[in-house]
């Protein structure tokens, strides 16, 4: 712990380190938000009924799809897709490589 401590300090407080370090996060977010809108756009071009706008109107890592654990289930055993049985997925997981699926 004592090593994370430091290595946060030396990057927060040296300038140059802290502004590369804000556009790394900036750049994780913005993907994750991109994530977000394909995932959604691809559930509704998918002909779902269902409102999708929670996906975008969340934000961070972690996404509540909504899914039921009975639907969950299918989507781990026939698609091997995870989420927890509450239907959260981890938005870090979805790339535009998968997205699609």
């Amino acid at each position: 712990p004592i090593n994370g401590a430091r290595i946060v300090t030396e990057i927060l407080s040296n300038p140059e380190l802290r502004k590369q370090w804000e556009g790394e996060v900036k750049d994780m977010a913005d993907r994750i938000n991109s994530m977000r809108t394909q995932l959604r756009k691809g559930l509704e071009d998918a002909g779902s009924t269902k409102s999708w706008q929670h996906i975008t109107d969340q934000i961070g890592m972690f996404a509540f799809t909504g899914l039921t654990a009975e639907q969950v289930a299918v989507m781990k055993s026939e698609h091997s897709v995870y989420l927890t049985n509450d239907g959260r997925i981890s938005m870090a997981g979805v790339s535009s490589g998968n997205v699609a699926y």
